[in-house]
């Protein structure tokens, strides 16, 4: 069930039979017509001075949100580990004044 079935081949007889080649009248081959370039069926973009100005203006407006947010990202982590640690030596000094006062 598990065996593969290995097809078998004839063994063989080293004897090579030519294919038979009958003579025909000479035919001049025709010459193949020029290849035509195909029309695009799609409209080609054109850039005019103000599409390409508002690429620009679109550009940079993104960068400069991007920009906002990444700046505004890392100011709000830096305030954050500034009152952690503001907060942290507030308690520490706290913790110290009340032990030396028993």
């Amino acid at each position: 069930m598990f065996r593969p079935k290995v097809p078998t081949n004839p063994t063989p007889t080293g004897v090579v039979i030519p294919p038979t080649v009958e003579p025909t009248a000479l035919v001049r081959p025709t010459p193949a017509p020029a290849p035509v370039a195909q029309s695009s069926t799609r409209p080609a973009v054109q850039l005019t001075p103000g599409t390409a100005l508002a690429l620009v203006g679109g550009g940079t407006a993104v960068v400069l949100v991007v920009g906002a947010v990444v700046v505004s990202m890392f100011l709000a982590v830096a305030i954050s580990g500034m009152s952690v640690a503001v907060c942290a030596v507030v308690l520490r000094s706290l913790l110290a004044s009340g032990r030396t006062h028993r």
